[in-house]
């Protein structure tokens, strides 16, 4: 009895992963094709891979970290870390505009005095 309720959980498994890579390779051929044979305009197809592209994220957490299935902590434990990595992207990119927006006053010559004056800061 036992036997068969591990392999029933092992054959479910093995069918999660297939359906998983299937429905990757499929996502990812879609976006290829979309692409290559330019059947969108630049901005629509921009946005079409975009969203193919979160597509096959949650078709990944989905089938090959079982991110829904068990423990609701794996949940927000995953939700913690993309709150984190979305702070960091957006923090830099913020710091990016901030720094560009008040070094581009400045001519090649002038920027390039002012790093050297303050590089031991």
């Amino acid at each position: 009895m036992k036997n068969d309720v591990k392999k029933q959980q092992s054959d479910a498994q093995y069918t999660s992963y297939i359906i998983g890579f299937v429905l990757s390779v499929a996502t990812t051929l879609a976006a290829y094709f979309l692409v290559v044979n330019d059947v969108l305009p630049t901005q629509v197809l921009v946005f079409t891979v975009v969203a193919i592209a979160v597509l096959q994220l949650a078709i990944q957490l989905i089938f090959f970290l079982h991110l829904g299935r068990g423990n609701r902590w794996k949940v927000v434990t995953f939700l913690f870390a993309f709150l984190v990595v979305i702070i960091v992207v957006v923090g830099s990119l913020w710091i990016m505009y901030n720094l560009d927006y008040n070094m581009m006053q400045m001519s090649p010559v002038e920027m390039e005095q002012y790093m050297k004056a303050n590089e031991g800061i």
